[in-house]
C-alpha cells in the first residue's frame, strides 16, 4: 500500500514529524501540496504567495521534484488521488486555525468511511493549545502565566526528529507549481529575488549566524531597527521552512542568559497568537474584548491610503510603511509604531490594519497577525491599554537617532539637520516630503477621548 505525506504550512523535510513517521513505515510515499481555494476563506495575500511559491521550490528540490501540486477542494483531490495510487495512509500536520479544523474534520469522516487511516502530527507549535488551561480547565487571555505556568512548567517540547532516514516515493504525475497560479501577473516580486534565498537551506544558514553573532544583543539591540540584531526568520518559520523546536533546543545548548530568555520568549508570543485564535476563533474578525464592539473608528479612506503608501508626514511611520513595500518586512518595533499610529492616531479600525499586513508581509502569520493588531488596538488578550499611544518622532529619535532607517527609505529627508529628521516640519515647509496628516496632540487627545466613551 501507499501513503501520502500532505504538506501545509511546513515545507521542510528537517524535523518534520508527517514526513519522518511516514518514512518510517513500508509505504511508499506520494508527497502532495493541494492550495485550497475553496474551504479556507481567507486567501494568502500577495507577498505570502510569493514566499509560498519559492517555499515549493525548496521543498520540491529536497523531495527530488517528487512533490505533486494541487489546486481546488482538498477533499475532493485527496480522494482522486486516493483511488488513483491505492492510498491506504495520510499524514500531515495538525491543525490549529478554525477554518483547517473544520476541513480536516471533514476529511477524518470521509477517510474513516474508505478505511484510509488519518495520521495528524504537530510540525508547528511548540506546545499544543488544547492541551494547556489554567486550574479551572479555562483557557488563558494573560501572556505572562500561560507562558510560564502553561508552557515552561509543563512538558518540554518535542525534540527535532531530524531528516528521514529513507524516503520511497511514487511515480508522480505531470502536474507543476505554475499550475498554482500563485504569482500576480504584474512581477514587483522580481526586485525581491535579489533580497530574500527563499529556501530550507537559507532558513538553517539564517539561524546559525543569528546564534553566532546577535543573539546576545537580541534584548536590546532587537528594538533598534538599523541595527542587524534580529534574527529575520519570521518569514522562514511561518511557511516551516525551519522548524520551531529546532529553534528552540538551538538556543538550549548555548550559555542561557536574557537575551536567549527573551527571544525564547518571542516564540512564546507567537504560541500564545494560535493559543488564542484556537480558544477564541471569532477573534478573526470580532474584538476579544467585546466592549470595543462600540469604539467610533473613523476610518478615514484618505488618512488610510496615506498611511499604506508611507505618507503620513511622520518620517518614522512613512519609512517603515516603505520599508514593507521595497522588502516585503517591517522591523518589529517598527510594527508596533505603525499599527499604533493606524489605530490610536488615525482612528482606522485595526482589521484594516491587519488586512494590509496580511497582503504585504512575507510572514504575514494568520495568528500573530491577528493577535498583535488586536494587542495593539487595546481589543485583544493582554492588550496594551488604551492609554498607551507610541510617539512616531520620540520613538525615532530614541531607535534610529542616527537617521539611518529613516533615511534609508526617505532619502529626500539627507538634507534636514538630524535634530529635526522625526519632525522636519520644524526645520522647513518647503520640503519634497508629505505634509502631517494629524496633529500628534490633538489626534492622541481625540483617541483618549473616544476610548474614555467605552470605559
Amino acid at each position: 500500500m501507499n501513503s501520502i505525506v500532505l504538506f501545509k504550512n511546513n515545507l521542510r523535510i528537517n524535523d518534520n514529524p508527517a514526513l519522518f513517521h511516514a518514512s518510517e513505515s513500508e509505504n511508499k510515499i506520494l508527497p502532495v501540496y493541494i492550495h485550497d481555494d475553496i474551504n479556507i476563506k481567507k486567501q494568502l495575500g500577495s507577498a505570502s504567495r510569493y514566499w509560498l511559491y519559492n517555499a515549493l521550490i525548496s521543498l520540491n528540490k529536497s523531495l527530488n521534484f517528487n512533490l505533486s501540486f494541487y489546486r481546488g477542494d482538498t477533499i475532493d483531490i485527496l480522494m482522486k488521488i486516493i483511488k488513483k495510487y491505492e492510498i491506504s495512509d495520510i499524514y500531515c500536520e495538525q491543525p490549529f486555525l478554525k477554518n483547517d479544523i473544520i476541513l480536516f474534520d471533514q476529511l477524518k469522516l470521509k477517510l474513516s468511511q474508505l478505511n484510509v487511516k488519518f495520521n495528524i502530527h504537530n510540525c508547528t507549535l511548540l506546545w499544543s493549545p488544547q492541551y494547556i488551561l489554567k486550574k479551572d480547565n479555562t483557557p488563558y487571555k494573560v501572556f505572562t502565566p500561560f507562558y510560564r505556568k502553561g508552557c515552561l512548567e509543563k512538558i518540554k517540547p518535542d525534540l527535532p526528529v531530524g531528516v528521514p532516514n529513507k524516503l520511497n516515493f511514487l511515480p508522480k504525475d505531470d502536474s507543476e507549481i505554475d499550475d498554482l497560479k500563485l504569482l500576480d501577473k504584474f512581477r514587483w516580486y522580481d526586485k525581491m529575488d535579489s533580497q530574500w534565498d527563499i529556501s530550507e537551506n537559507s532558513a538553517v544558514k539564517i539561524l546559525d549566524s543569528f546564534l553566532e553573532s546577535s543573539i546576545y544583543n537580541y534584548k536590546k539591540g532587537r528594538d533598534f531597527p538599523a541595527s542587524n540584531d534580529t534574527s529575520k526568520l519570521s518569514p522562514y518559520i511561518r511557511f516551516g521552512l525551519i522548524s520551531v523546536n529546532k529553534i528552540w533546543y538551538a538556543l538550549d545548548r548555548l550559555n542561557f542568559d536574557r537575551n536567549i530568555a527573551h527571544y525564547k520568549s518571542e516564540l512564546g508570543w507567537r504560541e500564545f497568537s494560535y493559543y488564542l485564535l484556537y480558544h477564541f476563533s471569532f477573534m478573526d474578525t470580532k474584538n476579544l474584548q467585546t466592549k470595543f464592539d462600540d469604539f467610533n473608528w473613523e476610518n478615514s479612506s484618505e488618512k488610510f491610503d496615506a498611511w499604506k503608501k508611507g505618507e503620513t508626514g511622520y518620517p518614522i511611520v512613512d519609512a517603515a510603511m516603505r520599508e514593507l513595500w521595497e522588502t516585503g518586512y517591517i522591523h518589529n518595533r517598527m510594527r508596533m509604531v505603525t499599527a499604533s499610529f493606524l489605530v490610536k492616531n488615525l482612528l482606522v479600525d485595526w482589521r484594516l490594519g491587519e488586512s494590509w499586513f496580511w497582503d504585504c508581509l512575507f510572514d504575514a502569520d494568520y495568528a500573530s497577525n491577528i493577535a498583535g493588531w488586536q494587542w495593539t488596538a487595546g481589543t485583544g488578550a493582554d492588550a496594551a491599554p488604551y492609554f498607551r499611544i507610541f510617539n512616531p518622532i520620540l520613538q525615532g529619535e530614541k531607535f534610529d537617532s542616527e537617521g539611518k532607517y529613516t533615511l534609508k527609505y526617505i532619502p529626500q529627508l539627507k538634507d534636514v539637520p538630524l535634530k529635526y529628521l522625526q519632525k522636519p516640519w520644524e526645520f522647513s515647509s518647503n520640503l519634497d516630503y508629505a505634509n502631517r496628516i494629524v496633529d500628534l496632540k490633538d489626534s492622541r487627545d481625540n483617541a483618549l477621548y473616544q476610548y474614555s466613551l467605552i470605559k
